[in-house]
């Protein structure tokens, strides 16, 4: 058994490989969101603004002013995305997800 034992939110637990941990950053992997249908990975916010508005969603203008808001007016889903893409996150690209069923997939990057 070898490895560094860490004590965290208190609870010790043994890391195996304490440098793959670390290079993983404080959230853990780094995702990617893939838009299925060809394969894309969304790696801008005019990309991805031109998949949602061919489904139907338009850009919402009368909230937070830190926000790149979506809306559809057939539904009372809100897309709500940080407006520095560098900060989008898998958070985000869940949202993304559950709100366009069939439409992006969230993978390891």
């Amino acid at each position: 058994m070898s490895g560094v034992w860490v004590f965290k939110n208190g609870v010790f637990r043994l890391v195996e490989n304490p440098q793959a941990e670390a290079s993983e950053g404080r959230h853990g992997k780094r995702k990617m969101l893939v838009h299925l249908p060809t394969g894309e990975v969304v790696n801008s916010y005019a990309f991805l603004e031109r998949i949602l508005i061919g489904l139907g969603w338009e850009r919402y203008y009368d909230g937070d002013p830190d926000l790149y808001q979506f809306h559809k007016h057939s539904s009372i889903d809100l897309i709500s995305l940080p407006k520095d893409f560098s900060k989008f996150n898998s958070i985000n690209m869940y949202d993304i997800v559950v709100k366009t069923p069939n439409v992006f997939h969230v993978r390891d990057k």
